[in-house]
């Protein structure tokens, strides 16, 4: 309870903040407070100690139940109203960005799973497509670091960058928007960024997010899969082929997509899944020890902003394309 009490405290907090300043996400707010949490010393061993149980139940459990309800937010129709072209090429840049990234991370011997949670993180959407991929590989909290911070550093830095490059790419507002949805991690962040365009490019740019969102399913379906493969009965219990908790998440989207949610219903459970990720987010980032990141970190940064470089390209692309 003392962990849990924290977080829902880091989380209101973040709304505050959000409230005050709107351009900021509010996750990634609460991504922030927590990382600037946990380099305080004299914290550290409440936050290792009485308040780790709390911690880790917000960073897996309310994580997982974040994405079920992040489905909610997803309307098939609306995905297929882009057309085959931009679905296509969306689909196109969050595989060719994984397996980039995934081998760039190994080719620079990043350790254990950091290579395949970076390329979720880039891929896909940010810190939950992180924490999915997480839970699905049994990855241990230390090597969710780096690649929550390095998700939270580039997506806040695309809020600054992408809007200076907008005119001088030549781009129009509903192509920024492409661009934006194509190439931002975090949902909060694709909205920050893409909002300075005007309302054309916002619809456009969160569409094309949540269909980079639901490839979470497929891709974490298929890990699981090569990841069942390769352990042995000696390793431990395998892992589900399709975690539960993305059965879920594609119910979610089903129950959006063919039965009608009142509107009241769609914006209580978007205020419990913001709440949820939240939380699980400060829990992620109070993990984080900035000052080893510094030390041993240099080839997962070198991996993360290449990984950045590499969607953003692939992103532009993809906008001429459509």
């Amino acid at each position: 309870m003392p962990g849990l009490a924290v977080a829902a405290g880091a989380a209101a907090f973040a709304w505050l903040v959000h409230l005050g300043v709107p351009a900021l996400p509010l996750l990634t707010i609460a991504v922030a407070a927590g990382i600037v949490t946990g380099q305080v010393p004299g914290l550290r061993p409440a936050l290792d100690g009485p308040l780790r149980p709390g911690l880790a139940f917000s960073a897996r459990t309310l994580l997982r139940a974040g994405i079920v309800l992040l489905g909610l937010k997803l309307s098939l129709s609306d995905i297929v109203g882009l057309g085959w072209v931009t679905i296509a090429s969306t689909v196109a840049v969050v595989v060719l960005t994984f397996v980039g990234t995934l081998g760039l991370g190994r080719a620079l011997r990043l350790p254990g799973h950091e290579p395949l949670l970076i390329a979720s993180g880039f891929a896909i959407c940010g810190a939950s497509a992180i924490g999915a991929m997480a839970a699905t590989v049994r990855a241990r909290d230390e090597e969710q670091a780096r690649p929550v911070a390095l998700v939270t550093l580039c997506g806040t830095l695309a809020i600054a960058v992408l809007p200076a490059l907008w005119h001088p790419l030549g781009l129009t507002a509903v192509q920024f928007g492409h661009w934006v949805g194509a190439g931002v991690h975090d949902v909060g962040q694709v909205v920050a960024t893409a909002q300075i365009a005007g309302q054309a490019a916002l619809a456009v740019a969160v569409v094309v997010k949540l269909t980079r969102v639901l490839m979470l399913a497929p891709m974490v379906a298929i890990t699981a899969g090569v990841v069942r493969r390769r352990q042995t009965d000696a390793a431990g219990p395998r892992p589900a082929i399709v975690p539960l908790f993305i059965v879920g998440f594609l119910v979610a989207v089903l129950v959006r997509t063919f039965v009608p949610v009142p509107e009241a219903v769609l914006e209580a459970a978007d205020l419990v899944q913001t709440t949820l990720l939240a939380m699980a987010l400060f829990a992620l980032g109070s993990s984080i020890r900035v000052a080893a990141l510094l030390h041993t970190g240099w080839r997962a940064l070198v991996t993360g902003l290449a990984s950045w470089a590499l969607v953003a390209v692939l992103a532009y692309g993809a906008v001429l394309l459509g």
